[in-house]
């Protein structure tokens, strides 16, 4: 059993926490939110993740996991220290180092014995270094440490099972021996174990989230173009993701990604790039497609319905994702801005995220259940693909609509089926269902 303290207490710190003391180690998750802090040690979740609950619940019962304010406290008798503090855009599209900065300083102050720290969050390329130097210039003492890259690839929704069953660990270190200890710790998630330098292993994330978020972008991109040509993207992704060197996954036309992960780091590189002289042509075209999908789902809205001034439209789905209540840049929220401005009056229905979206969403309604959210509207917007709405009864929806207009942003339905129906409907890229 090893003694493990988690700085942060978000989706990262918290998942990590959780996890490793579900591996057997004793850890002490340590956050400076003392309601956050409080609201844990009372089994209250700070976020929703599915099964983080339980697997919390479960490893506090057995005494493994801890909550804690206190820095000395956390560090006391413990040979890993991980940040999991979160690294917000800056003004510039800048990763937010200030949290980061703030662990690194409280654990350099209060430590007392040997210690390997490692860098759970995404960093820009370098901090691992920038970490080392903080440390040591406020240790009271001059105490042996060693600084790890070890970069989180979970997402949001199968968090748990993301750290579970990895599909790799990707370890940087200027110490070989400090990542191999490291390493130590991830050997039962039996996953392949990469080790390379610290500026290599936070590049590895960066690219990793970049590539991602061009597939998603791509995609969109392919969207627009069948939508011209009367082709059907999603019929077009199926036959291009059979290619193994393509592969299915991110290839759902949409509205774009959002959250707390691809947005900041595809800004985030594109500011390093630009930092270093460099042009990130590619980097570039992705952000500004993310961004049009939103607008270009209003466009589509008015092609279907006229003016909106005056009409009222329903968003089903809030958050940026299903099995999430994350509304970090989530297309709901510039899409029911651009509506209000438009003159509609907007709805909206989520089945986790209405109490997280309310103060993000001023002047939008929201609504118990999506039956009561859609009587009346003059159309309705589907905004995240949770399961429940692939199962809603549609005929009902239709008699409840004072208009039977429905925009599809997630492709959950299909053309033909929505028409039968009696539905006035469009998805993402979907063009054969309405050209021919």
């Amino acid at each position: 059993m090893k003694q493990i303290c988690v700085v942060g207490v978000g989706y990262v710190g918290l998942v990590t926490a959780a996890c490793f003391a579900d591996l057997g180690n004793r850890v002490i998750a340590l956050d400076v939110n003392e309601e956050k802090v409080k609201g844990l040690q009372k089994g209250i979740m700070p976020i929703f993740e599915p099964g983080l609950k339980e697997i919390v619940e479960r490893n506090v019962n057995s005494k493994r996991l801890t909550f804690s304010t206190s820095y000395p406290e956390a560090l006391k008798g413990t040979e890993f220290a991980f940040i999991g503090v979160g690294t917000p855009s800056g003004v510039d599209g800048e990763a937010d180092l200030q949290y980061v900065e703030a662990s690194a300083r409280a654990i350099a102050e209060n430590m007392s014995a040997p210690l390997i720290i490692i860098n759970k969050s995404t960093v820009p390329v370098g901090t691992g270094d920038w970490v080392a130097d903080i440390v040591q210039k406020h240790q009271p003492h001059s105490i042996p440490f060693w600084v790890v890259s070890c970069p989180e690839f979970l997402r949001e929704g199968s968090a748990i099972a993301d750290f579970m069953q990895p599909h790799r660990t990707v370890l940087g270190s200027m110490d070989r021996d400090a990542a191999e200890k490291v390493a130590q710790l991830h050997l039962p998630l039996r996953a392949p174990i990469v080790i390379t330098d610290l500026r290599t292993a936070e590049m590895i994330k960066y690219a990793s989230n970049a590539f991602l978020a061009t597939k998603i972008s791509f995609i969109n991109e392919i969207a627009t173009i069948c939508e011209a040509l009367g082709a059907d993207v999603k019929e077009v992704a199926v036959g291009m993701g059979y290619d193994a060197r393509i592969g299915k996954q991110f290839l759902d036309a949409g509205l774009g990604y959002g959250g707390s992960c691809f947005p900041k780091d595809v800004k985030a590189l594109a500011y390093m790039a630009a930092e270093k002289g460099r042009h990130p042509q590619l980097l570039n075209a992705v952000m500004e497609i993310n961004d049009d999908q939103r607008l270009k789902a209003i466009n589509i809205l008015k092609e279907m319905t006229g003016d909106l001034k005056g009409k009222t439209i329903g968003l089903l789905g809030l958050s940026f994702k299903p099995n999430t209540d994350d509304m970090r840049d989530a297309p709901a929220i510039t899409i029911a801005q651009r509506l209000q401005a438009e003159g509609a009056t907007v709805r909206a229905y989520d089945p986790v995220s209405m109490e997280v979206a309310r103060p993000l969403m001023p002047g939008v309604e929201m609504k118990d259940d999506p039956y009561s959210m859609a009587e009346g509207c003059d159309a309705l917007m589907i905004i995240t693909e949770w399961n429940e709405f692939k199962q809603l009864d549609r005929p009902r929806l239709r008699q409840l609509m004072h208009k039977p207009v429905i925009f599809d942003g997630r492709n959950i339905y299909e053309p033909d089926d929505m028409a039968k129906i009696g539905f006035v409907y469009r998805g993402v890229g979907r063009g054969y269902a309405f050209s021919r």
